[in-house]
């Protein structure tokens, strides 16, 4: 029989791996990493697969941009981004709308200058044909 701190490493590893497991199979914000990675790369083919048509993305900086500018942007190398850590977020979920409010730590150039900046953002996201799809992002700094 296990002892009671044995017991207790062992619940709360189980809780842990739970909390992680949720984590994993949430659909919303394995998009939104799946989408961080898409614009890392550069690979504004598979990021449009993860824009709504009608998307509006504000930067930090008060920079607005539509779909097709966002795509553009990144293609052309005007933004870089080297790094995106998200390291913290809240979620809610409302039928076919979800909400994200989150830290996130990105690193990259603009216009060739470097920078590295944390950031608190609000994403909203659509499901459309199964698939969730990013609506609205607006970032200020802390």
């Amino acid at each position: 029989m296990p002892t009671r701190p044995q017991f207790f490493l062992t619940t709360c590893c189980l809780f842990w791996l739970a909390v992680i497991q949720v984590q994993a199979q949430n659909p919303v914000l394995d998009s939104e990493l799946k989408r961080f990675e898409a614009m890392i790369s550069r690979d504004t083919n598979r990021l449009r697969n993860f824009l709504t048509s009608d998307m509006i993305y504000v930067h930090s900086n008060g920079l607005e941009e539509s779909r097709a500018q966002h795509l553009q942007n990144i293609a052309a190398g005007k933004i870089i981004y080297e790094r995106m850590n998200r390291e913290s977020y809240k979620y809610v979920r409302y039928g076919r709308t979800a909400i994200v409010n989150g830290q996130i730590q990105v690193k990259g150039k603009l216009n060739q200058s470097p920078f590295e900046i944390k950031l608190l953002y609000t994403a909203v996201y659509r499901k459309r044909k199964g698939e969730w799809r990013l609506l609205r992002w607006q970032s200020t700094k802390p």
